[in-house]
């Protein structure tokens, strides 16, 4: 008999599943167990945030998925609404949401973040996981025949703003770019549904670009235009804004300045919450921006404990739960760090280290969180 037969044969409870033997998960939510608040917990947002305190589930639903937009929510008539492929290619394409969705579906589960997550004290929810469903882009790329000088494939949405440069004040479409090799990725989709639903118009309807492993600037929505150029793209948001500026050393002791666009995401943990049953504590979170080796875990500065992943849930770009049994915490004030290292090897840097502090802008900051907590 596997797993599932026998629980539906023995009729156990959810609670009972994930405290079963069977399997490590993320979320044992086990009877009578108490949220610890962090003495560090951010205000509550405005925005729809995720709120780390009431972390508990894989898959954040559509409704408390974060959204962030520049120019404001467009409204977009789907019934006139089509996607122009244009520019350097054999065989410009305009398509009806008809002609995608009769296309091969694709779905990918794929953890999207704001570059600016966690930039600020208050700013700490901008991220969420979602089964995202389309079509893959590339071969939509390949029927329009891309040309050989063409290397830049530019994403226009619906949305307009009001931009000035020097003595010029121009109305434009948000818009980012990728090289074509990127743009040409097996996993970028063109995105009508989110969570097995209808892609909500906040985030993005009709449709929306999803590039896995990159930022959320990158996954333009409400996408009206895909352009190929033979030239970089330069808007606001690719050369201007989400801009990460950086001091460096080098080896002959001068100092260089190095700017470049925001782009795929970085390494990252969090330490989301921690729980008690009498006292037994458990210390979750989440790890993502990269293939995950190991999670581990530092309290009060002490050595770094290796962390238990969560083996249920396992997709390539989406993040990782962790958790860890935290053996007879003393009372008082504790402080809770996690980090994340990938498959290559690369440890998530720490919040007081060059690479971190060498940076001016708010942008990527992936830095390890230290999270403050008092047991009584």
């Amino acid at each position: 008999m596997n797993r599932r037969e026998f629980i539906r044969n023995s009729g156990l409870t959810l609670t009972g599943l994930l405290l079963s033997p069977w399997a490590v998960h993320a979320f044992p939510k086990r009877e009578g167990e108490i949220l610890i608040p962090f003495l560090d917990q951010p205000k509550k947002s405005n925005r729809t945030m995720l709120d780390w305190s009431e972390f508990d589930s894989f898959i954040t639903p559509n409704e408390k998925f974060f959204n962030v937009s520049h120019y404001g929510i467009p409204k977009v008539d789907l019934s006139t609404w089509k996607l122009e492929i244009s520019g350097l290619v054999n065989n410009p394409l305009m398509l009806t949401i008809e002609d995608i969705k009769s296309r091969p579906k694709q779905e990918v589960t794929f953890t999207l973040e704001c570059s600016g997550n966690h930039a600020s004290a208050n700013f700490t929810g901008a991220i969420g996981n979602a089964k995202w469903g389309g079509t893959p882009l590339a071969p939509i790329l390949k029927e329009a025949g891309i040309l050989d000088n063409g290397i830049e494939v530019i994403f226009f949405g619906h949305d307009i703003g009001e931009e000035k440069r020097k003595d010029a004040t121009m109305r434009q479409n948000f818009a980012r770019s990728m090289s074509v090799e990127d743009a040409l990725e097996d996993s970028v989709l063109l995105c009508y549904e989110m969570n097995g639903e209808p892609l909500p118009n906040k985030n993005g309807a009709p449709l929306r670009l999803i590039a896995p492993g990159w930022y959320g600037i990158a996954c333009v929505k409400w996408l009206k235009r895909i352009e190929v150029r033979d030239t970089r793209f330069m808007g606001r948001f690719m050369a201007l804004d989400y801009v990460t500026i950086r001091k460096e050393a080098r080896p002959d002791g001068e100092t260089v300045w190095m700017e470049t666009s925001v782009g795929r995401t970085q390494l990252k943990s969090l330490t989301a919450k921690v729980t008690r049953i009498g006292d037994d504590y458990h210390i979750y979170g989440a790890a993502w921006g990269a293939p995950i080796q190991k999670v581990e875990v530092s309290i009060d500065g002490g050595p770094w404990q290796e962390a238990t992943i969560d083996t249920e849930e396992d997709h390539e770009f989406a993040w990782k739960i962790w958790h860890l049994n935290w053996e007879n915490p003393t009372s008082g004030e504790h402080t809770v760090v996690s980090r994340a290292i990938d498959t290559k090897g690369n440890i998530q840097p720490t919040a007081d280290s060059d690479y971190i502090t060498g940076k001016h802008t708010y942008y990527e900051s992936h830095g390890q969180v230290v999270r403050k907590i008092n047991i009584e």
